[in-house]
């Protein structure tokens, strides 16, 4: 019998499997491609469909709205069509890169350029806010309740603005003044007429005061007084002023004096009670150099009679030999009135008031000068 050859179907089987396994391996990239393609082609078509498609679309530029027709599926691209730039500092409603939709609304507010003057600084900013203080916050400017800012702070911005901010501050300090007293003239039936003699001496006050300053900026503006306390009150000088009638006898003067029935000096003619020859003049002044008194010290300028010296009138006098607030007309100086005495004033000497020092050093003095004793009447110009 012979030997009948068997097939050998699964070495072919196995054959066809590989080859398959071969054409999907070496074929895997081209089938990912294709995918790819695919994909990229749709997509590009629905791009394609989208853009075509136009959309109405609401742009708000600066608060002022327009409705445009548009082809274009970004933000960026629609700004572009439209010519709307968008700076730096401006505020946008959306991301450049946003896809835009049918009914869409987009909102662009431009910065505008404001100087801002503070601390000493100038220097200009980019702000989208429409009033002095919105912008204000916005650019992080601290502000105390007494600053003051200008425009103020409700005031709306029209761009290319200056805003000032001046630093106020307020601070309380105190003073003492002096406070002077007033000299109360007062009637007294044991003086004799035109005789004054101080019976209460006067003296100063002290008054604390309160002074709110005001500072703009680090510099003083002003001040002024919110309030005053008494640390030390007043006491009135009190003068008594005589109201007797003049007696009829007459003070011996000198025993060289002689009685003088009437006389004339210039201007003036006169009844003389008695004439003094003999007498020595020298001068003096109302300060230290001569009272021990210097100017705002109490007292100082205030006669022992109780007045204030006055040049052309005033002089001191030993008021046994010529009462006090008698007349006297004095050769080569004039009428004078006793109002002061001293305690170097002593018989025929007078000492008359200047209130130069110069003048006064430069007056010396003067001896044997006659002088007329008139009375506490001052007499009359012809």
């Amino acid at each position: 019998m012979g030997n009948i050859p068997v097939k050998d179907t699964h070495g072919k089987r196995s054959s066809s499997m590989t080859f398959a396994m071969r054409w999907r391996h070496g074929n895997l990239r081209l089938i990912m491609l294709s995918i790819i393609i695919s994909i990229a082609m749709s997509f590009m078509f629905l791009v394609l469909l989208y853009g075509a498609t136009e959309k109405n679309v609401s742009v708000v530029v600066n608060g002022q709205e327009t409705v445009v027709e548009t082809k274009q599926w970004v933000l960026q691209r629609l700004l572009d069509e439209q010519a709307i730039t968008v700076g730096p500092h401006d505020k946008i409603s959306a991301s450049l890169n946003a896809p835009i939709k049918d009914g869409d609304m987009f909102e662009i507010t431009h910065a505008m350029p404001i100087t801002v003057v503070a601390d000493g600084n100038t220097s200009t900013v980019y702000t989208t806010e429409k009033t002095v203080q919105a912008a204000i916050e916005d650019l992080d400017i601290s502000i105390r309740s007494q600053d003051e800012i200008d425009p103020p702070l409700a005031s709306s911005i029209e761009g290319n603005e200056t805003i000032t901010v001046v630093r106020v501050e307020t601070k309380v300090t105190s003073n003492e003044k002096t406070v002077p007293f007033s000299i109360v003239k007062k009637e007294d039936a044991n003086l004799v007429k035109g005789t004054e003699k101080v019976v209460q001496s006067g003296q100063e006050g002290v008054v604390v005061e309160q002074l709110e300053e005001r500072y703009e900026d680090g510099v003083l503006v002003s001040n002024s007084v919110i309030s005053e306390t008494v640390k030390t009150s007043t006491v009135d000088q009190v003068v008594a002023v005589g109201a007797a009638k003049a007696k009829s006898t007459v003070t011996t003067l000198s025993n060289n004096s002689s009685a003088v029935e009437q006389v004339t000096k210039g201007d003036y003619t006169f009844n003389a009670k008695k004439v003094l020859t003999n007498v020595t003049l020298t001068a003096y002044t109302a300060g230290a150099e001569s009272t021990g008194k210097s100017e705002g010290d109490a007292g100082y300028g205030i006669t022992a009679s109780g007045t204030t010296v006055e040049e052309g009138r005033t002089i001191a006098v030993d008021t046994s030999v010529i009462p006090m607030g008698w007349w006297v007309y004095i050769e080569g100086v004039g009428l004078r009135r006793a109002e002061d005495k001293g305690g170097a004033i002593k018989g025929n000497k007078i000492d008359v008031y200047f209130e130069s020092l110069n003048v006064a050093t430069k007056f010396g003095k003067k001896k044997g000068v006659k002088v007329y004793v008139i009375g506490p009447n001052k007499p009359s110009a012809s």
